[in-house]
């Protein structure tokens, strides 16, 4: 079995944060959603499980960051073309998201970035499968 990864966000608006990530091209699975989580399918491997922030709560002890703040992590997705790396960014800023900064273009690797209706950021990525072999 290929590992996944499931990345835990808390969200203050569970039904608007599912909406946000289906507007940009994503599925929720209902086998693992309810009225305290849902889980976003990115992948087939990569999952967002969206966790209201009391329900995420329950999961540390530590204060809950507020992400329009407070850098906690950059969630890195790659995906198949340059074209694509647009159309996902485009997808969110359309939905409410916003753009932390410029695209960057390094001719073997196109990145832009977005921060979701959380804050949460997000870098979308391509690289050239000839610079990677």
């Amino acid at each position: 079995m290929a590992n996944q990864i499931f990345v835990n966000l808390p969200v203050k608006d569970l039904d608007t944060s599912k909406a946000f990530f289906e507007a940009i091209g994503y599925t929720i699975n209902p086998q693992f959603t309810n009225e305290q989580a849902a889980s976003v399918v990115i992948s087939d491997t990569i999952y967002a499980m969206l966790l209201t922030e009391p329900f995420y709560q329950t999961f540390t002890s530590k204060q809950i960051a507020d992400a329009r703040t407070t850098s906690e992590a950059l969630l890195a997705l790659g995906v198949e073309s340059r074209e694509a790396v647009d159309t996902l960014v485009d997808k969110a800023l359309a939905v409410g998201a916003t753009e932390p900064r410029e695209a960057q273009d390094h001719g073997f690797m196109y990145s832009r970035a977005f921060d979701d209706l959380d804050g949460h950021g997000w870098e979308v990525v391509w690289m050239d499968p000839a610079t990677v072999e």
